[in-house]
């Protein structure tokens, strides 16, 4: 399965995209649609579990009608994603989304993330997702098995102004680089000479998969994955850089989750 992706300056925007989407024939269970804040209804009062908030992400279904281009009775989810805030996704496989962003979503949102039926979702870039929900804007995913497909879809997204993952993931590094720069060259490591494996080790820590959990659980993960690296790059001097990376990715997680439990 693969993942074409948008991400919209406007909720408006996206909407049209999404609509642009179904008339070019995108099935409507693979398209998910991610917007800041809420749609249509007032998610502060939708039922949710005796032991959740209000807010935080019992699926409810029905609710949308045509919004989104999708058809009635289409699901929509809201949780609060730590950093981020209240989102809302529409979509069958949009709480998928939301859980592992770390949201609380209802088991009716779409399960785990490592159902059958979810295979493809980009784990590794959500947390570009959540920076660009976080800066206000929509993102649209559409899922597809064909290759061909896939560069259709995304040409469509382009040309309805779609900013492209990796651009968004560009400017999330440039707004935290600086920091980063300063925090490593006081240890007194070569920043400019480290940062690809240092940044790398910094998104490894905010993968979906290995967040918001104890080191000793992630480090055999990201001990494979720093040999994988030393495979691929002989001879580089790989493993400080990427290990304090990722230190100071699980640190810049716990610090949006300390930010969500202090609003």
């Amino acid at each position: 399965m693969r993942t074409v992706t948008g991400i919209f300056s406007s909720q408006n925007d996206a909407d049209r995209a999404v609509s642009v989407l179904r008339a070019a024939g995108a099935p409507a269970d693979k398209i998910i649609f991610l917007t800041p804040g809420k749609i249509e209804q007032d998610l502060e009062r939708v039922p949710v579990d005796s032991g959740e908030q209000p807010g935080m992400g019992k699926a409810v279904g029905a609710v949308l009608g045509a919004a989104g281009g999708l058809s009635a009775g289409t699901l929509l989810t809201a949780a609060l994603i730590p950093g981020v805030g209240p989102v809302t996704a529409i979509g069958l496989l949009g709480g998928v989304i939301l859980a592992a962003a770390g949201g609380a979503v209802g088991a009716a949102a779409g399960g785990s993330i490592e159902n059958s039926q979810t295979q493809g979702l980009p784990e590794d870039e959500i947390f570009v997702y959540e920076d660009a929900l976080r800066r206000g804007k929509s993102v649209v995913l559409a899922l597809t098995d064909d290759a061909d497909e896939a560069t259709r879809l995304r040409e469509l997204l382009k040309t309805e102004g779609a900013e492209e993952v990796d651009a968004a993931r560009h400017q999330w590094w440039t707004g935290l680089r600086s920091a980063e720069h300063e925090h490593y060259t006081a240890s007194g490591r070569n920043f400019s000479a480290d940062e690809k494996y240092y940044r790398l080790g910094f998104e490894d820590a905010l993968h979906a998969r290995t967040r918001c959990k104890e080191f000793d659980q992630v480090s055999a993960e990201m001990s494979g994955r720093l040999e994988d690296l030393q495979r691929e790059h002989p001879g580089e001097n790989i493993e400080e850089a990427y290990t304090r990376g990722y230190q100071r990715g699980r640190e810049y997680y716990q610090h949006l989750c300390d930010e969500k439990m202090a609003a």
